[in-house]
């Protein structure tokens, strides 16, 4: 299948996902960085974690970026696409590296951890609107972006920026803030991620990187008020849960109905295999008016926090693809994520589509009482067996 109106466009998929990837260096025992002796080479990036995820969930998806002609780039590549993700329209840079870096294992207390980054001058940060396909970019019923690659160079924002942009036939973008202080050059790094936001379809954020970046320390309600635009918007509360503001108020909420064209009907579209439309027509939220749905997140046995947030947007990705209700799109969104935090890496082994959708369809008692450890992924239990207390 082809996107409809393009000649010569790449085959459709479900999801493409742009951004770079680094080759992973886990410690093989606690320890400060200077202490570790050897360590287990994995691999890491926000963007290609929620591609592996959603390609283990069973769905199409694509990997967009540059890496170095060198063997991380090999292995980067041939590892991503070992999950089935397409990584034909990954390029190689013969004169930059593939990024790299080393973490130590999280305190389970306060998960303080080092992190080394090598990702300066990298094949990725190199990345422009001239020399990424930008038709394979396009060519999703969803692209997903992070605001990770924005802070990477100024031509990554730009590239960002164009892929961002209204414009006929944009497919349903969804955007993870993902706020990294540490990237930004000076202090645009904020304005730059609300810039971007406002210019989605679905964004995901965290109260706490609300907070550092924006300032915003009234909850879920707050983070909409200052994020009307997206008709979609996934407010992350870490262990508490998560609230999905959805839609575009016209009046009191349970008037609430998506017009034709808005953001809103476009993500009920693609949730039901539709095309999105262009964007650009849709009107401003109103918060106080706006539907709003929270999910308790579930209680995790933790062996190490990093790579979760992308899970839980994989999960919530993949319900939504598969049009599931609002209720059931958070609790696939906790269980992703529920699976990588009780594996040592950024990636892990989803459940199965059936384990997963029979966990999701639990009363909220029984919800609340599910408590997953390691391996629970593996064990495809009845509901009322699995893991409860």
């Amino acid at each position: 299948m082809t996107a409809t109106g393009a000649r010569n466009t790449p085959d459709t998929v479900d999801v493409v996902a742009l951004g770079e990837s680094m080759v992973t260096f886990l410690p093989t025992r606690p320890g400060r960085l200077a202490d570790v002796p050897a360590f287990d080479r994995t691999i890491g990036g926000a963007e290609s974690n929620v591609a592996c995820g959603l390609a283990a969930a069973g769905h199409a998806v694509r990997w967009v970026s540059r890496v170095g002609a060198d063997g991380f780039g090999d292995h980067l590549v041939e590892t991503i696409g070992a999950y089935g993700v397409d990584v034909t329209h990954v390029r190689r840079d013969t004169t930059r590296p593939t990024g790299l870096y080393f973490r130590t294992a999280g305190d389970r207390a306060t998960d303080e951890h080092e992190v080394a980054y090598y990702r300066a001058g990298s094949a990725a940060s190199a990345m422009t609107v001239d020399n990424v396909d930008v038709e394979a970019v396009r060519a999703g019923r969803v692209l997903h972006l992070s605001g990770i690659t924005a802070a990477l160079s100024g031509d990554c924002l730009e590239l960002m920026r164009e892929l961002t942009a209204p414009r006929p036939g944009r497919p349903l973008v969804s955007f993870d803030v993902n706020h990294r202080p540490g990237l930004w050059r000076g202090p645009a790094g904020p304005e730059v991620l609300l810039e971007l936001a406002r210019g989605c379809d679905l964004v995901f954020v965290g109260t706490d990187e609300a907070e550092a970046a924006w300032g915003v320390t009234g909850g879920p309600e707050a983070i909409r008020a200052l994020l009307p635009e997206p008709g979609v918007l996934v407010v992350k509360e870490g262990a508490r849960g998560a609230t999905v503001f959805e839609g575009e108020a016209d009046g009191a909420a349970q008037s609430f109905r998506p017009t034709a064209g808005s953001r809103a009907a476009r993500a009920a579209r693609v949730g039901a295999g539709g095309t999105p439309q262009a964007p650009g027509c849709a009107t401003h939220l109103r918060p106080t008016a706006t539907p709003s749905t929270f999910q308790p997140a579930l209680n995790v046995d933790v062996v190490a926090t990093v790579g979760a947030g992308d899970a839980f947007a994989a999960g919530f990705l993949s319900a939504t693809l598969r049009g599931l209700p609002v209720r059931d799109r958070l609790r696939h969104g906790h269980l992703m994520a529920a699976a990588t935090l009780t594996t040592p890496g950024d990636l892990a082994t989803p459940p199965t589509r059936g384990h997963a959708d029979r966990l999701a369809a639990l009363d909220d008692d029984a919800w609340g009482r599910l408590r997953l450890g390691p391996g629970w992924t593996q064990a495809d239990e009845a509901p009322e067996e699995a893991n409860t207390p």
